[in-house]
């Protein structure tokens, strides 16, 4: 395979990864060759990871032979090539993964020669003589050194990048930037930031200024270190010797490169520095490392591991755990217990943990390669022994045999029980993205489905596009335009043939409650979250709520992530706490007084969706709905005129009949946006404005902008032209012309009118005063326009074509309009320009994201599904987590308890109901809740229908009291009940004997003739089943 330059970047493959690692350490990755030794499973899955992030070459090396028990985590090995070499086997899927990554295989050992050929060399699952030794050739090399592997139910990760290894980014994040209030003259000067604006620094970053205004000494600065004060405020060390400072300013932080220096492999073992993942278990990791050392003296020993389950193995495990915690001189308290625990699984293996740890693994290998984040120093050890009962030794010895197949690794250590239990599990995956695609493989693996009960459903209505190929491993080039859960379905089929599999490409939402109905959810025992936004993973949680499902969730944003359970009755719902809304950007400083980058692109963005979408689509809805000016009179405020000025402006105002007229077009639109409507806010502010209290009004975050000047000389201004032309031309249907030269020639014909400012028109300054201009209603200006426009028979050959933002493609002229927008607008306001991959990342709102993460989360995920399997009733069995691989950080945590209200002494939480069985009358359910609970039905609805009120007409309401409630929410919803609906849901208002609101659940009502199978509720009798007319006695 030929490699590419490492100049070279795939933007189109790697668009979502490039917002991760930027271009620098693109290209660095580009240039690096790794080893991989050792293929099983979490040699590949470390080797998968790397091929997608796009090292240039990807050597792997592995001298034994495939046996059936790897295809339990090795998921590009399949059953024919059990006995062929595990390495060779797997190099042609590697190579599938990424055309620019050349992929080869090693033989014979890993020698001084072939060590010097690599950056980086991965050791997976290799034995600690053969560690020590490659470790010692990697550090006369000058190569990093990254050894992972995993034993039973626990994972160990260790680095060695050298005694001077440069981090050029510690964390990866934008450098901060903020807005300067004051600077005080001082031994100890103190800046401070515009109020309501936190800094977002820490202790001991560096920054540097600009645009200040009296202590301009400090303007371009050498990287100052700030002491961190509050959010608002830090120190910058002397300023006395500085001018008096009198305003403005801008402060970004600067990334210093930082040095570290790493131990060498044989001396970390005997001073080990550990990061910690599970606060609750700060004594883990010494334990652990003794454990794995122990492990691979145990081998050298005996020459196998210690046999599962076996008590005499553990008892001379243990034995070698003492010597060597006295040989490495480490002081660890003894827990005989643990070491007897990790002896009896050790020998086994389990796909979710091996995903999380060879995910890691290869985010340390990037890191090696580009010198982006913070490598990890120097231990690190994953632990998921929650997944086996507390009773570790309630399955028989027998029970855990191997039995000579694919999950030999998984009955070890949870018995063939469990395995049979996974296998009739039926499991619903929706997503079938970068999260999707990790945690079906991981499914597959674990044998989830693969029983004549079991299943795995997935959904996804998206359809494969390219740059999908460099996260979502189980797609390849070919598949682009392809349904994603029908591609992802095959792909599982053929790493793991018996895997039961459903297809949808559907979104899961309330228009398909046809499909994923109540039987649908009914026959479904876990759902597996794998969406990318939080608006479906909302509506996801309540209807796992709703049927009383447990549910998995994940997400990811580069390199952090977080997974959630949520189990019934036990944890609290997705929906149960969310993060805080967005901070949202006041229009009048979009329109009128940015000072960011970020508000110029936004405003670019906002200009795209108005003149080639929202107004060519009005436009078009005016020619084909016969009542549209009848619709839109009931819009309120000055809605109805701003839709029929657009409507105006597309069909007659400029309407363009040739090429040459979407040029004049584009031209004079540069001349309203970057030159009229700065001469005419700069005509009601000028220069030297001052605000009531005689303070300058262009200062703080008003920054005084200055008028362009149109000159066909400048690149931008003709790329502005020639985007804003050629999407002008396509919405009318007019031959598109890229030619610049000719475009150029056509603008310097253009003439452009005189612009007079205007004396009254109101700018407003905050959000308050635009939205009191908005609230203006415009009836004469509404009769003007309509009069103005002619019939609509004088358009029938008129044909307009609303542009849809895509961000992707590169040819379309999208991002170049908004590009080139944005930077002449930054100009007016004399901010930093932004290049094409920043402008597309914030005005395309692209989520950055890389492959590693998504390993890691999809793996600590599914390790949460042995526990549902095995239904752990206890909220301590299960564990949420978030991790940011750039630090490293990782935080396994105890899920939030779902909270308990109170009902008449009775505990209740967001997971119960009121069931209703059979027909019952609204006033025996009013009755009831008197009668049993002393409260008052003060409404009763379903959906936005009012079924009951207390205010409701006194003879309407006697009316409705003696029917059955099924036919009373008929009647108030005006449509019948569809036949595939088996129960309503009626939500209750109720106050108590004092007239005080109390909070009740929302009552479940199964219409006659249902079928579902009642689920187990935490709640007495009284509060779980309502009398239904059968059983009124």
């Amino acid at each position: 395979m030929a490699e590419s330059s490492a100049d070279e970047i795939d933007e189109q493959l790697y668009s979502r990864q490039l917002y991760v690692l930027g271009r620098d350490a693109m290209r660095r990755l580009a240039g690096a060759d790794v080893l991989v030794s050792g293929l099983t499973g979490l040699g590949v899955e470390v080797a998968k990871n790397l091929a997608l992030a796009g090292v240039r070459s990807l050597t792997l090396h592995d001298r034994d032979a495939c046996r059936l028990s790897d295809l339990g985590s090795q998921f590009f090995l399949t059953e024919e090539d059990v006995g062929k070499n595990r390495a060779e086997a797997s190099a042609p899927r590697l190579a599938q993964l990424n055309p620019h990554v050349s992929v080869r295989c090693a033989e014979g050992p890993v020698t001084a020669e072939l060590v010097r050929r690599f950056r980086v060399l991965v050791l997976a699952g290799r034995p600690l003589r053969e560690q020590l030794r490659v470790a010692q050739l990697a550090r006369a090399a000058g190569a990093a050194l990254v050894v992972a592997d995993c034993r039973g139910l626990f994972g160990q990760l260790f680095c060695d990048f050298g005694d001077r290894f440069t981090v050029s980014d510690c964390d990866g994040e934008e450098p901060a930037s903020s807005l300067v209030a004051s600077i005080t003259r001082a031994k100890e000067g103190v800046v401070t930031c515009l109020a309501d604006t936190h800094h977002g620094l820490q202790d001991g970053d560096f920054v540097t200024f600009s645009e200040v205004r009296g202590m301009e000494e400090l303007n371009n600065c050498e990287p100052l270190k700030i002491r961190y004060i509050n959010p608002y405020t830090f120190g910058i060390g002397d300023t006395s010797q500085y001018s008096e400072y009198t305003s403005g300013g801008v402060v970004k932080q600067v990334k210093v490169p930082k040095t570290m220096s790493f131990k060498p492999l044989a001396e970390a073992m005997r001073a080990p520095e550990f990061l910690q993942t599970d606060f609750g278990k700060e004594d883990r990791p010494m334990k652990l490392h003794l454990a794995f050392v122990a492990f691979h003296k145990y081998v050298e020993q005996c020459g196998e591991p210690p046999k599962a389950w076996n008590e005499n193995d553990a008892d001379s495990f243990i034995e070698i755990v003492n010597t060597t915690q006295t040989d490495l001189n480490l002081q660890c308290d003894s827990d005989r217990e643990f070491y007897s625990v990790f002896s009896k699984i050790c020998s086994g293996s389990v796909q979710p943990l091996i995903a999380a740890v060879g995910g890691i693994a290869a985010q340390e290998a990037l890191k090696a390669c580009s010198g982006k984040f913070t490598p990890l120093y120097q231990w690190l050890y994953l632990d998921a022994l929650e997944c086996l009962p507390k009773n570790v030794d309630r399955v028989g010895i027998h029970g855990r045999c191997p039995i000579d197949c694919r999950y030999d690794g998984q009955i070890t250590i949870f018995g063939h029980s469990v395995q049979i239990r996974l296998g009739s599990f039926k499991c619903f995956v929706v997503g079938a993205g970068a999260v999707g695609c990790e945690v079906l493989k991981n499914l597959a693996m674990m044998g989830v489905g693969t029983f004549e009960k079991g299943r795995i459903d997935v959904t996804d209505m998206d359809h494969i596009e390219v740059s999908n190929l460099n996260r979502q491993f189980l797609f390849r080039p070919q598949d682009v335009m392809r349904p994603k859960s029908q591609t992802a379905a095959k792909a599982i089929k053929i790493m793991n043939p018996y895997v039961n599999m459903g297809v949808y490409e559907l979104q899961v939402g309330s228009d398909t409650e046809e499909v994923f109905d109540d039987e649908f959810f009914s026959d479904t025992d876990a759902v597996i979250a794998a969406l990318d936004n939080v608006t479906a993973r909302i509506y996801l949680d309540q209807r796992c709520v709703f049927y009383q499902k447990p549910m998995l969730e994940a997400g990811t944003l580069g390199t952090k992530g977080h997974t959630q359970v949520v189990i019934p009755f036990l944890t609290e719902s997705y929906s149960s706490s969310q993060d805080p809304p967005e901070k949202t950007i006041p229009m009048c400083t979009l329109k009128n007084f940015p000072y960011a980058i970020e508000h110029t692109l936004i405003w670019a963005r906002d200009a795209f969706e108005g003149l080639f979408s929202q107004e060519p689509e009005q436009a078009a809805r005016y020619l084909s709905e016969s009542d549209f000016v009848q619709n839109i009179k009931t819009m309120t405020g000055f809605q109805p005129v701003e839709v029929l000025k657009s409507v105006k402006k597309v069909l007659l105002d400029e309407y363009p009949n040739t090429f040459e007229d979407c040029v004049a077009w584009a031209r004079r639109l540069w001349q309203e946006l970057f030159n009229n409507q700065i001469r005419q806010l700069l005509h009601i502010f000028p220069p030297n404005q001052t605000t009531s209290d005689g303070e300058p009004f262009w200062t703080g975050a008003k920054r005084c902008p200055t008028p362009l000047e149109f000159s066909a000389g400048d690149p931008l201004n003709l790329n502005f032209i020639l985007a804003a032309a050629n999407l002008k031309a396509e919405v009318h249907g007019i031959k598109q012309n890229r030619d610049l030269e000719a475009i150029t020639n056509i603008v310097k014909g253009v003439e452009i009118p005189e612009f007079q400012p205007k004396n009254d028109i109101k700018i407003p300054i905050n959000e308050i005063q635009g939205d009191i201009q908005d609230n203006i209603s415009g009836e004469d200006d509404i009769k003007n326009i309509i009069n103005d426009l002619p019939p609509k028979s004088k358009f029938q050959q008129i044909v307009i074509t609303p542009l849809k933002f895509e961000k992707d493609d590169d040819t379309n002229l999208h991002i170049d309009f908004i590009v080139a927008a944005s930077n002449l607008r930054a100009a007016n306001y004399k901010i930093a320009a932004a290049d094409r991959q920043k402008s597309k990342l914030i005005a395309g709102k692209i989520t950055p994201a890389i492959a590693t993460t998504t390993s890691v989360v999809a793996g600590l995920l599914c390790l949460e599904l042995y526990k549902i399997v095995q239904e752990f009733a206890e909220i301590d069995y299960y564990k949420n987590s978030f991790i940011n691989l750039a630090l490293p950080f990782f935080t396994l945590s105890e899920p939030v308890a779902a909270p308990t209200k109170d009902l008449a002494g009775t505990e209740w939480t967001l997971w119960d109901r009121f069931d209703i069985y059979g027909e019952i009358t609204l006033e025996a359910l009013i009755s009831h809740f008197k009668e049993t609970y002393n409260l008052d039905v003060t409404m009763l609805s379903y959906g936005v229908s009012t079924v009951y009120s207390f205010f409701m007409d006194k003879t309407k309401c006697q009316e409705r009291l003696g029917r059955p409630l099924s036919e009373v929410v008929k009647e108030v919803s005006k449509k019948d009940l569809d036949s595939k609906k088996r129960s309503l849901v009626l939500q209750l208002c109720c106050s108590d004997e004092l007239g005080n609101d109390v909070d009740v659940p929302y009552i479940r009502y199964l219409l006659p003739g249902d079928k579902i199978p009642v689920q187990k509720s935490e709640m007495p009798p009284a509060v779980q089943q309502l009398p239904c007319n059968q059983c009124l006695k």
